[in-house]
């Protein structure tokens, strides 16, 4: 009956549920504790079986602090039975859970089911008791049958299977936590009944997502027919010696509710009702089907007295209206409003109007349908509302924390009648734990100047950069109309620009930059316009530009994207895009910002760690070589043959702040990269021809983008095609393998408000490797960047391989160190740059594509493709390899994509 379990999606917790709970070693609740002797807490036993690299000792390093997390300890069942509904057909799980009460409150299996079981809304219940029933049972159930009068049709009957898979165990979960007991099937197990449990109480009241709830207690109008309202994210995960239950903040994209009509109107951003009536164009017509497709609506005029109306689900808007759409009754053919008035007495305002066609295949009037509150928008969110999410989920941290208090009084576990059957409770409380602030590492700058970040930012005023560029002529692209970026602006630019390259060392030569305004008739056309640029160029110097820069309209991604694929794949030339009212009349600080971007896509340098801050870099005999490694998947909604892409940056000097990158075509949503033997062959030919091919002893691989349930894999997969490449080259490396999450809901918040930067964050440093850490595995959170917005999201960094023996506060220094060298900024960033770059990397892999196909083979829009293309309509996998144009030779030693 309910749909089949989809799994964890990225960044989920390994099995999909995390928790938490304190009694360190102690599980209870409403039965007696179980005592489980341990060791010390979160360094495990050597015979606990571990995927990632076990814990072997605490980070020392730094300044101590105490934060607070919003995690809240828990007390877990002492007992419980685990039990699969098999899924014969999928069921919406807000109707698989309908079915599920109406079972367990039917007057002939409530002894069954006291106390009542919870369920997850697809396919695994779970019951405070063993079930009175041998192995499996099967339940005829009807729903909506309470209010049924004479003439109603019968209620459709469901059946539902139950069948007995396992006991939870909180023994196994009370040794896990503790550090005396393998992560196997019967922990997870558990910790998958936990998350079930106090998920059960919100999901029946509230409209839900796979793990968040959302209320309109906290709402805000954002127009276009949405709204958003504040939400609750839970998740039960075990910590070091406890299980914790994570509570955070979510945000929910809503359709608005009320009557259909006004929110047709909205959508289109009129007030006039003759938008959606006879004589709308196609276009028109489909941008509003794919916005009202799938929602739910009612209709007063067919319902029953005394009886709620039926919901009915929205498939397509017609092109008809009420008194063209007509159908055949009594011999004669009738109209939609003609056949309502006759049957019902209800005369249309709007005849005229435009109807949508029902999941029944029904044809009824837009202005006789009203939406029903509480609707999840699941589709990726519009551009023009992206501003508005990010606007709404952004919170100062006290006003987050003071939210996620006010969230534990909405989701009510006190008052939860399925807690209190369990024997679970929660502590009220938020976490109060133990970190540390790492030193930040100190970078020079040219001369040998030193700066030491303070608060994970510096300012390099009155200095020059490391190893500066040089630029042997540029041009100039102006793709806005005149009238908005003159001459004399194109003048003032270049001049401020080339007085910012004698600023930071950048050194010009060559003749004054040329100007040209462009005026392609489409993205595809730029190429046209660049070439005539390029050749007007080198007919007066007889060699092409070091530096293209190309000033545009801002969000006009059509044309950068073309820019990119001009310079990076075809022209191998360098390229700069500005946005025309940000560059107009812009300060200095501005074009300084530009110089990171120009000195290192040019071979410069910007700045390196002091060789004493990073010892583990610097060591001449044993170089390292550091990779980032991503992948990046198809948007919701995109066509199914429509690849993944997959990237590899590593260094190519000493110090790990110059990269290099290459990035492929994979089967689309395949996390593990395909060819990642390939691509690291391809670093290590670099990197060996820049170093000098010698003394390559230590390879640090950072992998971005797996979940937790996508560990194994990783060892698996893509470990050995890093160990081929490197045999392949016969290097003798040993290799450490990170992953670096950043999908996850763990906030710090400081204590003390003192130890607080300036935006109320917890300052840039601060790590955390005990309390809520692995109970088994080696991994710490590193918050590496300051606050400027919002509330700071710390990184998760799980070390799954460490053939190097890393100490904690090596890796964690080294990983902090490596958060300074991002060449795009004077500020340390979330992650590390070789994960940051690969990120970018892959983004950037739709301009290996044609500007001329890419609607076909690059570009959300290419799900319509008809030509060239499968039996589907759309283009296959090996089309879109075919197509996938390589980096040009010219730009592979460089930093195109910073």
């Amino acid at each position: 009956m309910p749909p089949k379990n989809r799994g964890g999606g990225r960044g989920a917790a390994r099995g999909g549920f995390s928790n938490a709970g304190r009694g360190g070693g102690t599980v209870g609740g409403g039965g007696p504790r179980t005592n489980v002797s341990k060791p010390t807490p979160g360094l495990a036993d050597e015979t606990v079986m571990t995927i990632g690299v076990r814990r072997k000792a605490y980070g020392e390093s730094g300044r101590r602090l105490t934060v607070v997390t919003n995690s809240f300890g828990c007390e877990v069942p002492d007992q419980g039975q685990c039990i699969i509904l098999p899924a014969d057909k999928t069921l919406p799980p807000r109707m698989n859970m309908q079915i599920i009460e109406s079972l367990q409150t039917c007057p002939d299996y409530v002894d069954i089911f006291s106390p009542r079981a919870v369920y997850d809304g697809r396919k695994i219940m779970v019951a405070p008791r063993e079930l009175p029933f041998g192995d499996a049972q099967e339940f005829a159930v009807t729903l909506g049958n309470e209010t049924a009068t004479p003439g109603d049709k019968t209620p459709k009957v469901y059946h539902v299977r139950l069948t007995k898979v396992a006991k939870i165990n909180p023994e196994a979960l009370a040794r896990f936590i503790v550090g005396t007991s393998s992560h196997d099937n019967t922990v997870l197990t558990a910790i998958t009944a936990l998350n079930i449990l106090v998920r059960m109480e919100p999901s029946m009241r509230f409209p839900f997502n796979a793990r968040s709830f959302f209320t309109n207690s906290e709402a805000k109008d954002i127009r276009g027919g949405y709204e958003l309202w504040r939400g609750y994210f839970q998740s039960v995960r075990p910590a070091i010696g406890r299980m914790v239950l994570n509570v955070d903040t979510a945000t929910g994209l809503m359709f608005k509710a009320g009557h259909l009509v006004d929110i047709c109107c909205e959508f289109f951003e009129t007030r006039d009702t003759n938008v959606i009536c006879e004589g709308m164009p196609d276009r028109k017509r489909l941008m509003l089907q794919k916005f009202l497709h799938g929602l739910r609506v009612i209709t007063m005029h067919t319902a029953t007295p005394g009886k709620p109306p039926k919901p009915m689900v929205i498939k397509k808007v017609s092109p008809l209206s009420a008194s063209q759409a007509s159908f055949m009754l009594d011999g004669k053919q009738t109209s939609v409003a003609t056949y309502l008035m006759k049957a019902y007495n209800k005369k249309l305002t709007y005849p005229r109007m435009l109807c949508v066609e029902t999941g029944s295949g029904a044809l009824v009037p837009i202005e006789l349908l009203t939406v029903l509150q509480g609707q999840l928008m699941r589709k990726q969110v519009p551009s023009d509302k992206t501003k508005s999410v990010v606007e709404f989920s952004t919170m100062h941290p006290n006003l987050r924390k003071q939210s996620i208090i006010r969230g534990l009084e909405v989701l009510q576990y006190g008052q939860s009648e399925y807690l209190r059957s369990f024997g679970m409770t929660v502590d009220p409380n938020l976490l109060k734990i133990q970190a540390r602030v790492l030193p930040p590492p100190v970078l020079t700058y040219g001369n040998k100047q030193n700066i030491t970040p303070a608060g994970g930012a510096w300012n390099m005023t009155r200095k020059k950069f490391f190893q500066p560029a040089t630029v042997n002529g540029m041009v100039l692209a102006v793709f806005v109309p005149e009238r908005n970026f003159t001459r004399n602006d194109a003048a003032s630019m270049l001049q401020s620009l080339k007085a910012s390259f004698d600023a930071v060392g950048i050194t010009y030569r060559g003749i004054e930059p040329m100007v040209s305004y462009c005026s392609p008739q489409s993205a595809a056309s730029v190429d046209k316009e660049l070439r005539s640029l390029g050749g007007a160029w080198m007919q007066k110097t007889k060699s092409l530009p070091s530096l293209i820069l190309a000033v545009m309209a801002e969000g006009n991604a059509n044309i950068y994207n073309a820019v990119k694929h001009f310079g990076d794949i075809q022209a191998g030339v360098a390229t700069q895009g500005l946005r025309f009212n940000k560059c107009k009349g812009a300060r200095e600080q501005y074009w300084a910002n530009v110089c990171l971007k120009i000195n290192v896509k040019l071979g410069g340098i910007n700045s390196v760690p002091d060789p004493r801050s990073v010892p583990f870099l610097s060591d001449v005999n044993n170089k390292t070589l550091v990779l980032g490694a991503d992948s990046v998947h198809p948007s919701p909604g995109s066509a199914e043959s429509k690849p993944s892409f997959a990237s590899l940056v590593g260094n190519i000097d000493s110090m790990a702040c110059k990269y290099i990158a290459t990035s492929r075509v994979q089967p689309p949503r395949q996390e593990m990269i395909e060819k990642l033997k390939d691509m690291t062959i391809h670093i290590l030919d670099k990197y060996l021809t820049k170093s000098g091919g010698t003394n390559l002893k230590r390879v640090i691989f950072y992998r971005d983008g797996v979940s937790e349930g996508q560990f194994q894999q990783v060892l698996d997969l893509e470990v050995p095609q890093i160990k081929e490449a490197l045999a392949a080259k016969k290097i003798n490396a040993k290799i450490t393998v990170i992953v670096v999450g950043k999908r996850h809901h763990v906030r710090f918040f400081p204590d003390d408000p003192r130890d607080a930067d300036k935006s109320g964050n917890c300052p840039a440093g601060t790590v955390v490797d005990s309390d809520i850490a692995h109970p088994t595995e080696f991994d710490f959170y590193l918050q590496s960047h300051g606050g400027l917005l919002g509330t700071s999201r710390p990184s998760h960094y799980s070390v799954l391989l460490d053939e190097n023996n890393f100490t904690p506060d090596a890796l964690q220094q080294l990983s902090f160190a490596l958060c300074h060298v991002y060449a795009r900024s004077t500020r340390s960033v979330s992650i590390p740059a070789p994960v940051y770059y690969a990120d970018i990397v892959c983004a950037r892999a739709v301009t290996h594509y044609d500007p001329a196909k890419q609607a076909k083979m690059g570009s959300s829009e290419g799900d319509g493709a008809t030509t060239a293309s499968g039996s589907s309509g759309h283009p296959t996998l090996d089309q879109y390899i075919q197509h996938f144009k390589p980096l040009n030779k010219r730009m592979e030693e460089f930093m195109y994509f910073s």
